[in-house]
């Protein structure tokens, strides 16, 4: 059952309500992706939350006005238990738009309990090359991502397939994923490639611009006006491929950015508040959760002071870009949550 009663909906100082929660339950994943992990080392198992206490953040996070719930990592099936947590979310707020990041490896056995869960996905998806696939992930396992693509189209779960744009990488594979967009009737969407974390594949070189992207597409099919749902469509600007029900769509955290609108908190695997995407500030939330001294209605009393102090102080992000263009954030996306 949802925790809490309800509450006035978390408003920052520039007036954005937030109501969208990205929580990452693990840092561990199964692909080593070039522009995302540069590194083997991983937060100590008793650092990361246990899914309780992920329970107890989103029982406290919903009546405070979060109607959207993502689940990210790393990669959310690689930690044991997962698919048991993710029908426990389910069951005690089944009104929530519960969502899913996943890169496939794992996910096709489950594509019938993401249906029954009323669970919609985005798939990562960066080269449909399985050469290419393995040197960008460090895996050879194309396969079953695309084992997990059919799984999910054959039981109907809600999906897009994202790929992070990246100049001299995946830049001439744009034809291929137009056409996978338009022959199985997908949302295809490309991500500016972010400057997260050091050390990564990230440069003025491989950074591929939407409008550019925008401009080739233009000359390899049709495109034309999506008719827009900003709940299901979040940051991203649709485009539909005439002559099919396929959408190609661009996300621009760079070069277009969207903080005017900007309605979510991050919460990563060991427990830190984060509210955007490109500030390294934090707030500890594990160490509240886990304190014997008090009751369990002070310990989540003194959260949820932390959660409002923290989505008042949430900034911009576009002005922390400006100032810190090639490195944003000292974490990776695998630490933060993708």
């Amino acid at each position: 059952m949802q925790t809490g009663t309800s509450s006035p909906p978390l408003k920052d100082s520039f007036g954005r309500e937030v109501h969208y929660l990205r929580l990452s339950v693990t840092d561990r994943c199964n692909l080593r992706c070039r522009y995302c992990r540069v590194d083997n080392s991983f937060i100590p198992h008793e650092r990361i939350m246990r899914y309780e206490e992920m329970e107890k953040m989103v029982g406290l996070l919903v009546p405070m006005g979060v109607s959207k719930v993502r689940l990210t990592g790393g990669e959310p099936f690689v930690r044991k238990g997962f698919p048991g947590f993710l029908a426990r979310l389910r069951a005690a707020h089944p009104d929530i738009d519960l969502r899913l990041t996943s890169n496939g490896v794992m996910l096709a056995p489950h594509a019938s309990l993401l249906k029954d869960l009323g669970v919609r996905v985005n798939l990562s998806l960066d080269s449909l090359r399985p050469e290419r696939f393995a040197a960008v992930t460090g895996r050879d396992l194309l396969p079953r991502v695309m084992e997990a693509l059919d799984a999910l189209q054959k039981h109907g779960v809600p999906l897009k397939l994202n790929a992070v744009a990246m100049r001299g990488v995946n830049d001439d594979e744009l034809p291929d994923f137009l056409r996978l967009a338009a022959e199985r009737g997908l949302d295809v969407r490309f991500i500016e490639f972010m400057p997260m974390g050091e050390g990564t594949l990230w440069s003025d070189s491989t950074y591929w611009p939407a409008q550019e992207i925008l401009q080739e597409a233009r000359h390899l099919v049709e495109l034309g006006p999506a008719e827009s749902n900003a709940a299901l469509d979040g940051p991203a600007t649709m485009h539909a491929i005439r002559g099919t029900k396929g959408r190609f769509g661009l996300i621009t955290p760079l070069s277009c950015h969207f903080c005017a609108g900007c309605n979510r908190l991050r919460l990563t695997s060991d427990g830190r508040l984060r509210t955007c995407l490109f500030d390294d500030r934090e707030y500890s939330i594990l160490p509240l959760l886990r304190r014997a001294d008090i009751t369990e209605e002070r310990r989540m009393e003194l959260v949820r002071r932390i959660v409002e102090r923290a989505v008042q102080r949430k900034p911009i992000g576009a002005d922390i870009l400006a100032k810190r263009r090639n490195e944003v954030a000292r974490r990776t996306m695998t630490s933060i949550g993708g």
